[in-house]
Order: structure tokens, then C-alpha cells, then sequence
């Protein structure tokens, strides 16, 4: 029995990615997360000559959206218009080769989402509540929780939203918030009444414990595990609607103002968008037990895609559920979480225009770095050393080599195949393996040590090549470069075939450097004989090229400046501290001085040791700017200090003082300080 042969449970797949948020481009946190891994799977299934449907689309309803387009001035359809391409482009470029790419705004999405809700709706799978919801009267409107700002009463950040802090990470009701107010208007809201249906999700948790825990005990272990947590803290109803005007209308009467909760209106989206591709035969994909699904995700989305999805395609009752949910952790970016907000990412648009033809380098580097079973980190010296150690010193270097060689010795031709020794046999019974060990991998999901495998194939072309030293037999024993030229050859052609799912740009540029006109399947390599004797191969190229510290540079100088204009853009002075009496202020005794002495405090990385002399007398004060002056520079720097302050005990060192400085929009520290000479011990009132 061949690979191919095996049995196979399934007789079609449907593959689905996690639906990116059309309020931004898309960076490489989601392309390691979600949709190399994703394309991986696909195009490596398309090469089985399995039946696979590969869906994505862009998720365009919620409220980041609407506060976009409030913030920007115009409407959420433009905004979601405007991502929508640059995403979709985007994907196109990179090779991301979906079947379709939809969109959530689409007329056959809003009926289809519009038809499942009224389908459970009618069947009595909701329940309805009412519940109290912060009301801005000012705007007539309920909020959402993005729309409710107040201080967080678990670490007193005061821009708290009403889901989330963002500063320490709580997951926040709006009710938690101190000081609570509308983003729309500024006021504070008031809690008024309002009606929502809900999925009672705890109808289905022994269903979802039994599928789960018991059934797929298989799943990643950070997908199971995160799984078991949820259930184990047993399950509540969970809204489906929810106040706004920017979504799926809920299709009944007397929800009039109310919209589709979008986590209950996206992952419909995988539907209407199979519906939109196959209009006839749709439901082949969705409703037959013979259909594989598997949905890829980042950790985020787990619970959307193993509890609460699953319960609504349980609750509707004609659907299949996913065989399995591949969640990967999250990519880090030079050490440091991604952050749209803070512009903190690398953005895949404006990498294709930065690197061009360097798709697959990315692609490679993202794969070996895939987040699989923990947080990773993508970091632009390791792209540079991917590329160069790797890609170009081992996958790149076998193929010109072996082309080279074979245009000066062979004219260009597949020479015969001749004597076979020891070294030809274990190389030859190596190749076999490859096909087979690369794709069960895959479909285990473990595309990292998949991507590991096709290289160590291009490293047993080196080695392989480096033992029969052609360049040396040809003068001495021409059967044996004859065959060593054909073998390396065969690997190159096994290597056009078995990195197309990973390198689809370099795979195609190799097979036509091979001259291979016709499509081979996945499963046909492994042979000696993909190319046959006397075939003509064209003019070798370089697959890749090194990439200089000039390029890595420039994107780490562009990743700092992007920082530093969020910082600008984002900046905003503290607000007033409560007021003071004349009495309170006349008390501080603030006076002009000169540091004449600096040194660092040892064992710390803010602390500065001023000698300063204030007219009075020379004292010594601890100041926290070791980060911003170096000692010996800011030696006979004016500055204002308060002298009065109670001393007190740093590091062991007294402090007899406070220097005054003032924070600009970047966070630098700058001295205050008299625009005129002017003498030690002058008083500031």
C-alpha cells in the first residue's frame, strides 16, 4: 500500500481561517498564528489530490469598527471597504491561496446569519432577558463596552474600557468601572433596561464535555487544556444581540435598534461564504459526515471555535462539527507583545512593498518560528539569518550547484544513470522517506518540524554531493559523476515537488528552472526518476538571495520611528491634580541650583548621585534620570530644586531634595532651569 493508498477516514476537507477584523492591515502575528500554517495544510492536500475547500473572509461588524469611523469621520462601511482590499490584496500577494475571500457584509451573509438566528429563534433555543446597560442620554444611545471609558478598579489606570483594562490585562464589566463615562459624549451614563436573546450555553455542556474532553482528547494540549478550564467553571448563557446599528439586523419584531452579536455573527461567515463559492453544492461541505472540518485559529479565538460555535451548529442540528481546531499561541515582535495600537507590528502590505519576491522568506521564517505549542518571538536579525544561513547556504546552494554542474558537464541534459555505490544506495533509500515523513507531519499539524524535514532533504543534497565530489570524477570516472549529476537532479525535482506547500513561489520558480511542465502529485515523489535521461533543464538562477544589515536596518529603524510617532500621536498631559491653597504652596522653598558632582547609584539603572549646590550649602540629592543624562555631561547644569523636602533614604544614600523636571510627549526628561545665568540659592516664587 503507497502513501496515497491509505486508508483515509474523510472524502472531502473544509478548511477554514479565523476571519481577520477589517479595521486594520493584517501583520505577521496573524499570518504565524493562523494563515501560513492554514495554506500549508491546504496546498498540501491539494497535492493529495484530496477534495478541499479553503475559506477565509473579513469580519467586518462590532464596535472597534464604529469607533474607527467615528474617530476618522466617516462611515463604518467605508472603513471596512477600505480594509477589506488592502487585507484581500495582501493575502493574494502573499500566496495565501483561498478557494474564496469573502466578507461579512456581504447581501448572502446578512441572509444567511439573518436565517440561522430565526431558524433557532423559532425552534425556542433562545432564552430572552432583560438586563440593566449603561444609556447615554446625551446621545440616545446604549453602549457598548468599548464606548464606556473609567478608571479600572484593579490598578487605577483611568482609561479603562468596559471589557477590558488594557493596562493590566483584567477582563472588566462595565458596571466594574470607577467613574464610568461615554466615549460619545463625555457624560456619565446611567443604567437603563433593555431586552437581549441568549444562547443558553449551559445546555450544552454535557454535549460539549463529552465531544471534547472525551472525544478529542487528541486536540493540542493548549487547545484541550483551555477547553477543560471553561468547562470546568461550567458554562452561562451568553448573549446572541446586542444594542447598535452596525451589523446583521435581528430579524424579528421587537428588536428594532438591535444588531447580531458579532461572535455569533462571524463564524457564520465560514457558511455563507461556501455558500457564495458553491451556491448548488454548499451543504456537501457543511452537512456531510464524510466532510473533514478543521477550523485554523490563534488562542484567542479558541473558546469561540470549540464551545460556543460548536453549540450553535449543535443547536441548529444539521451541521457538522470541526475534527479539529490547530490553535497556535501568539508571535511576539523583538521581544515585545504585538500591538496594533501601538504600532507595534510588522504589517504584512507594507512588507510586500518593502521586500518584493521575498514572500517565501517570510513564509520560511514565520514556519520555523510558527508559535505551535508556546509564544515565539520574530525578531529581524533571525529573518536575516534564515534567510542567509538556511535558505540561501543550504536549500539555495544545493540547487545552483547541481545545476551549474550539470550545464558545464552534461550540456544542460539529465545524464543516464550510471554505477551505483554504497553512498548512491543509502541516499537513494533516504529519498523514498521524505515524502511520507513531511507529510505526516503535516497533517498532524506540525508544520515546524515538517519545514525542518524538507530541509534536511536539501541538506542530504549537500552532504551527498560534497561525498561524490563530481567536480573531481569527471576527470577520472565518468559513470560516477553521471550518476551522482542525475541523483542530485532527482533531489532538486523532489524538492520542487515537496516545498510547494511551504515555498510556493521558490517551488515554482525551481520547476520551471527544472523545466517540469506538468503538475506532480505530493505522493508520486520519493522517486529516482521524476526526471528522466536526456531531459533538458533550463538556465540555473538563484533561488535566494542575502539579505544585507542594511535592509534589517531599515526595518528595525522603521519599527523605532513608528514607535516613537504612536507615542507623539497618543500623548496626552496628565490631568490636573486637585487644587491647593496659597498656604500650602507658600510652604515649599524652591530655589536655583548647580550640579557640580554625578555619579551613578551602583546596582541601579535610574538612579543618579547629585552633589548640588543651592546657595544654602552643597547637599546631596538622588535623582531617577540615570536614563536620560549621562554623568559627566550634566556637570554645572542650572536646575530648580526644592529644598525644604523631608530627606529620605535611597539605596542606602540620604536624599536631601528633589530636582524639578518636565516629561515631553516622548517620555525624555528635560531639566528646568533659569534662562539666564543666575546665582546658586536664588528663590523661586
Amino acid at each position: 500500500m503507497t502513501y496515497k493508498d491509505k486508508e483515509r477516514k474523510f472524502k472531502r476537507y473544509n478548511i477554514t481561517t479565523a476571519l481577520p477584523y477589517a479595521n486594520g492591515p493584517i501583520h505577521i502575528g496573524h499570518l504565524a498564528g493562523v494563515y501560513v500554517p492554514a495554506d500549508i495544510y491546504a496546498r498540501y492536500l491539494r497535492l493529495m489530490q484530496e477534495d478541499v475547500v479553503f475559506i477565509g473572509g473579513s469580519d467586518e461588524h462590532g464596535v472597534p469598527i464604529t469607533i474607527k469611523a467615528k474617530k476618522e469621520g466617516v462611515s463604518p462601511q467605508d472603513i471596512v471597504d477600505y480594509y477589506h482590499k488592502i487585507i484581500k490584496t495582501s493575502f493574494e500577494e502573499f500566496g495565501i491561496s483561498f478557494d474564496i475571500y469573502s466578507r461579512t457584509t456581504s447581501k448572502i451573509h446578512e441572509k444567511t446569519a439573518s436565517d440561522f438566528f430565526k431558524k433557532l429563534y423559532d425552534e425556542g433555543k433562545f432564552i430572552e432577558k432583560t438586563s440593566m446597560q449603561y444609556y447615554d442620554e446625551t446621545s440616545k444611545i446604549f453602549l457598548a463596552d468599548r464606548y464606556i471609558v473609567g478608571t479600572c478598579p484593579l490598578c487605577g489606570n483611568d482609561k479603562a474600557y468596559g471589557d477590558q483594562c488594557e493596562k493590566c490585562g483584567s477582563s472588566l464589566n462595565a458596571t466594574d468601572l470607577i467613574n464610568p463615562h461615554s466615549v460619545l459624549s463625555g457624560d456619565k451614563p446611567v443604567l437603563k433596561e433593555t431586552k437581549h436573546w441568549f444562547l443558553p450555553l449551559n445546555n450544552y455542556e454535557d454535549f460539549l464535555r463529552k465531544w471534547i474532553l472525551e472525544e478529542h482528547k487528541d486536540w493540542k494540549i493548549n487547545v484541550y487544556g483551555q477547553c477543560k478550564s471553561w468547562l470546568d467553571q461550567h458554562l452561562e448563557p451568553r448573549a446572541v444581540t446586542r444594542d447598535l446599528d452596525w451589523g446583521v439586523k435581528v430579524p424579528i419584531e421587537g428588536a428594532e435598534g438591535k444588531v447580531l452579536y458579532v461572535w455569533f455573527d462571524a463564524p457564520i461567515g465560514y457558511i455563507s461564504n461556501t455558500i457564495e463559492l458553491y451556491p448548488n453544492s454548499w451543504e456537501k461541505w457543511w452537512k456531510d459526515s464524510d466532510t473533514k472540518l478543521v477550523h485554523f485559529i490563534g488562542k484567542d479565538n479558541i473558546v469561540f471555535h470549540c464551545i460556543i460555535f460548536p453549540a450553535m451548529l449543535k443547536a441548529y442540528g444539521e451541521f457538522i462539527l470541526p475534527e479539529n481546531v490547530p490553535a497556535n499561541e501568539f508571535l511576539n515582535l523583538q521581544g515585545d507583545k504585538i500591538s496594533t495600537s501601538r504600532s507595534w507590528a510588522v504589517w504584512l502590505n507594507e512588507y510586500l512593498i518593502d521586500l518584493p519576491n521575498k514572500q517565501d522568506v517570510l513564509r520560511y521564517v514565520l514556519c520555523a518560528n510558527s508559535p505551535e505549542t508556546k509564544d515565539n518571538d520574530f525578531s529581524w536579525k533571525n529573518f536575516q539569518m534564515h534567510n542567509n544561513s538556511e535558505l540561501v547556504s543550504i536549500l539555495g546552494n544545493f540547487i545552483n550547484r547541481t545545476m551549474v554542474l550539470t550545464h558545464k558537464y552534461f550540456g544542460g541534459k539529465v545524464p543516464k544513470m550510471g554505477k551505483v555505490n554504497e553512498v548512491d544506495e543509502i541516499t537513494i533509500n533516504e529519498i523514498e522517506k521524505y515524502p511520507q515523513i513531511i507529510g505526516s507531519l503535516i497533517e498532524e499539524y506540525k508544520f515546524r518540524e515538517a519545514l525542518f524535514e524538507l530541509m534536511n532533504l536539501a541538506r542530504l543534497g549537500n552532504k551527498y554531493l560534497t561525498e561524490k565530489e563530481p567536480w573531481k570524477t569527471y576527470k577520472t570516472d565518468i559513470p560516477s559523476t553521471q550518476t551522482s549529476i542525475n541523483l542530485s537532479l532527482q533531489i532538486c525535482a523532489n524538492l520542487a515537488i515537496l516545498m510547494e506547500p511551504f515555498l510556493p513561489f521558490s517551488a515554482k520558480k525551481l520547476k520551471e528552472m527544472l523545466n517540469l511542465t506538468k503538475e506532480i502529485p505530493w505522493f508520486e515523489a520519493g522517486r529516482i526518476k521524476i526526471l528522466e535521461e536526456g531531459h533538458l533543464i533550463n538556465k540555473a538562477e538563484f533561488l535566494f538571495e542575502q539579505i544585507e544589515d542594511s535592509v534589517i536596518e531599515n526595518q528595525l529603524q522603521k519599527l523605532m520611528d513608528k514607535k516613537e510617532e504612536n507615542l507623539i500621536n497618543n500623548f496626552s498631559f496628565p490631568e490636573q491634580k486637585s487644587q491647593i491653597s496659597y498656604e500650602d504652596f507658600s510652604k515649599m522653598d524652591i530655589r536655583v541650583g548647580k550640579i557640580i558632582e554625578a555619579e551613578k547609584v551602583l546596582k541601579t539603572k535610574k538612579l543618579l548621585k547629585l552633589t548640588v549646590d543651592v546657595g544654602i550649602d552643597k547637599r546631596t540629592i538622588v535623582s531617577g534620570i540615570a536614563e536620560h543624562y549621562n554623568p559627566e555631561d550634566i556637570i554645572g547644569q542650572e536646575v530648580c530644586v526644592l529644598v525644604n523636602l523631608a530627606p529620605r533614604d535611597l539605596k542606602g544614600i540620604t536624599s536631601q531634595g528633589m530636582i524639578l523636571m518636565a516629561e515631553d510627549e516622548k517620555g525624555n526628561l528635560i531639566f528646568v532651569s533659569p534662562k539666564k545665568n543666575i546665582s546658586s540659592g536664588s528663590t523661586i516664587n
